[in-house]
């Protein structure tokens, strides 16, 4: 999982969050966390578990195309398998 930087998981969770159109709330309530985690993600306080990471990169897939250029861009390594 490459997406362990601060600067990296804030961008992500931003940019996944505006793609899904979700405010924090919503998003937590997506991934089964607090609105306090998210906030704290997105602000680079602390940055996503790896259960939390697995739950993104699952809401990712689903998204199609948007979501490929996603898990291309913060888990390459990952990707690599990725079929679509």
């Amino acid at each position: 999982m490459s997406v362990t930087k601060g600067l990296e998981s804030l961008d992500l969770i931003r940019e996944l969050r505006q793609q899904l159109n979700l405010s924090q709330k919503q998003f937590a309530t997506r991934l089964g966390v607090s609105f306090k985690t998210v906030n704290r993600w997105q602000n680079g306080h602390t940055v996503p578990s790896r259960i939390a990471l697995k739950l993104i990169q699952e809401m990712l897939r689903k998204m199609g195309e948007p979501g490929k250029r996603l898990l291309n861009q913060y888990f390459p390594e990952v990707e690599s398998g990725y079929d679509s």
